[in-house]
């Protein structure tokens, strides 16, 4: 999602002038685009700042600028806590970048992390970054209203919105025509996705923006992500059966197999609910390769109840996942209610 949105921010500056360049030495304009899922990743990003600060030592005229939801957790404070930077915006404020690089060329610092309920970029069209010509991205919704105890998502990216069904099919087709072969549909929550046609009334869910794009042509790929279990229904399963161009991937975050520690992650689901998810899975693309995120360590987790973990990841039989320790995020629901009390060992 975040190289999307870099992308999305790469078109609006090419607006005014401004083009990406892998030489660091002579850029006018640094954009570090941030994430706030785990703190690890906000230590790489202040690391990676100390690095810019040499160049603005070298040249004062440098302007460094972070984005992303870092931007979004931290706003002002930013500012006054790296003294280097000179503009703040959060993903919903990309618009402004324009103005906010105007002001900082005058000695300006600026700060824009206002969240909407309606932006979705869906006019602009990214500048594909580090392209190969064959894959790309596109973001059909922004945002999360799943409030999982854990995550800062929902307060960094703001709430659920998705994008014309329209939009969406334009940009797919467009990139088609260009050469591309294959396209990832993002979302924080692809499944959620829920478009209103303003002209019929229609509701496109996302098993049917799944079809439509598929039908662009049979020659054009399919990937999508990230699926919640609660969400990834038959119909969906279904679609991806029905045509061979939608790859036969989920990937299908379940952060613990035990019961007691998803009802206080808030995940809305338990661990038998998961494996029907799986057998469902099973059942209809035989197939299919599932990969997953995993949390150990969550506030009062027992060594059994991290067992029921493992044993879930055997009966799932992952292709690959994203494993971490559980990392406290401030200003979350977790971090007020529980006890972060289980050791590194």
């Amino acid at each position: 999602m975040n190289f999307s949105d870099s992308e999305i921010v790469a078109s609006i500056l090419g607006e005014v002038g401004y083009k990406p360049t892998r030489d660091m030495e002579s850029a006018d304009l640094i954009m570090i685009n941030t994430c706030s899922i785990r703190e690890k990743a906000e230590d790489t990003v202040r690391k990676r700042l100390q690095v810019f600060n040499k160049q603005k030592r070298q040249r004062p005229d440098l302007m460094i600028g972070v984005l992303g939801c870092m931007a979004e957790r931290l706003k002002a404070k930013f500012l006054e806590e790296e003294k280097l930077v000179d503009i703040v915006v959060g993903p919903d404020a990309y618009r402004d970048l324009p103005k906010l690089v105007a002001g900082a060329e005058d000695g300006e610092k600026g700060v824009n992390v206002f969240l909407s309920r309606e932006e979705t970029y869906a006019d602009i069209s990214p500048l594909r970054l580090d392209s190969n010509g064959v894959t790309a991205f596109i973001s059909i919704m922004r945002g999360c209203d799943n409030m999982c105890s854990f995550c800062v998502v929902p307060y960094t990216r703001g709430r659920e919105r998705s994008r014309s069904a329209f939009s969406i099919l334009a940009e797919a087709q467009d990139l088609f025509e260009r050469g591309f072969r294959e396209v990832t549909l993002l979302g924080q929550n692809v499944d959620s996705y829920k478009w209103e046609n303003p002209e019929t009334g229609t509701l496109v869910h996302f098993a049917q923006l799944l079809e439509m794009v598929a039908k662009l042509h049979p020659d054009l790929r399919i990937r999508f992500s990230t699926s919640h279990p609660k969400d990834i229904t038959d119909e969906v399963l279904h679609t991806i059966a029905t045509y061979d161009n939608i790859c036969k991937y989920i990937h299908l975050p379940v952060q613990s197999g035990n019961s007691r520690i998803l009802e206080l992650m808030n995940r809305t689901y338990d661990r038998e609910w998961y494996m029907d998810r799986i057998r469902a899975i099973r059942r209809i693309l035989p197939d299919c390769a599932v990969s997953s995120d995993i949390i150990t360590g969550f506030c009062s987790e027992t060594e059994e109840e991290h067992r029921d973990t493992l044993s879930m990841i055997e009966f799932a039989n992952y292709s690959m996942s994203y494993m971490f320790t559980y990392s406290e995020r401030p200003g979350t629901p977790a971090a007020k209610k529980y006890a972060d009390d289980i050791s590194r060992k």
